[in-house]
């Protein structure tokens, strides 16, 4: 960007003109052209010197009250431009532009053009960061309707070989294929659910929530599945302490059905399930003995259903540390 004004050029030029010259001046037609009318006799070394203190604080005074008028404009400006990012930088919004003068372009009309030009950049960016993710959402809705239609024309060809005669080893197989199609729709549904989440189609709607009550009723809802699993339940709900947090019931029992589902698909081989409401620390926690999140099968089945057990809790101020080991996985749910 080329510079066409410069605040120091500028303020050499006003001193000179309106302290300078005209003193200069002054003293110039005094020696050449003033002193021919005044008799010399009448004139007193006493009043000469008096006559020049009061003409150099005149310029003292002078040259004071301009610095000031010009360092209090310069001060006007960058409390202006330092306002206008501050206020971006708290309400993370992007501000209307900084007035420049363009025609007379100074140091200070740099550095908000400059800005200007990087808040255009950023709300560029964001806008287009904003239509991908738009897209990159549409995308992956069309493709899990999409894959739909696949799967089931592949579960019914294996019902259909179920019903044939076939070798051990091809039950087997069959078995294999059925179960990796359901891993599949089940991840498929785990994705559209976090698409969806994080697109703001699940609305979130906080409440004070009796979290006792809440993960009671939770876990009798998964109780015949557990049951059907040989999985020992543990739990520890006492019926008369609780706790109250702030958060939309829907979205907690999502995230405890996530944990449970977690238990019925990758841990049920342990056989156990520890669910417990801890009022005096305000927790909520359930374990298991399963083989632990390193564990191939964790891994291929539990990451986007903890992204979006995560997020939730994100948004609803909560967090989950989960400690995993070869012999068991514990999750504890508290306040952020």
């Amino acid at each position: 960007m080329k510079q066409t004004g410069s605040l120091f050029r500028r303020f050499l030029k006003v001193h000179f003109l309106f302290i300078f010259l005209p003193p200069m001046i002054l003293i110039f037609f005094s020696a050449f052209f003033g002193g021919s009318g005044i008799p010399k006799k009448e004139i007193n070394p006493l009043n000469l010197f008096y006559i020049t203190v009061f003409l150099f604080g005149l310029i003292i005074v002078a040259f004071v009250i301009l610095s000031w008028l010009f360092f209090l404009k310069l001060q006007r400006r960058l409390s202006h431009l330092q306002e206008v990012m501050s206020m971006t930088a708290r309400n993370s919004a992007f501000p209307k532009p900084v007035s420049v003068q363009s025609d007379r372009m100074d140091e200070i009309d740099q550095l908000g053009s400059s800005f200007n030009w990087m808040m255009q950049q950023l709300e560029d960016s964001r806008n287009r960061a904003y239509e991908e993710e738009l897209l990159r959402h549409r995308l992956i809705a069309n493709l899990s309707h999409d894959l739909r239609t696949p799967l089931t024309i592949l579960r019914g060809h294996v019902t259909r070989l179920n019903h044939e005669s076939v070798s051990l080893e091809g039950q087997l197989s069959l078995t294999e294929m059925d179960h990796t199609i359901t891993r599949v729709g089940v991840l498929m549904d785990d994705l559209l659910s976090y698409t969806l989440l994080t697109s703001g189609k699940y609305p979130f709607e906080p409440a004070s929530t009796d979290i006792g009550r809440l993960v009671r009723a939770s876990v009798a809802a998964w109780y015949p599945v557990f049951e059907e699993k040989e999985i020992q339940l543990d739990v520890d709900l006492p019926a008369d302490e609780t706790f109250y947090w702030e958060v939309d019931p829907k979205w907690m029992t999502r995230v405890l059905d996530n944990l449970f589902q977690n238990i019925i698909r990758h841990a049920a081989e342990g056989k156990y399930a520890n669910i417990v409401v801890d009022a005096a620390k305000e927790q909520i926690l359930v374990a298991d003995r399963g083989p632990g999140m390193d564990n191939s099968s964790y891994e291929r089945g539990v990451g986007m259903g903890l992204s979006t057990c995560d997020y939730m809790l994100n948004k609803m101020m909560l967090k989950a540390n989960i400690t995993s080991k070869d012999k068991g996985t514990r999750v504890a749910i508290g306040r952020a």
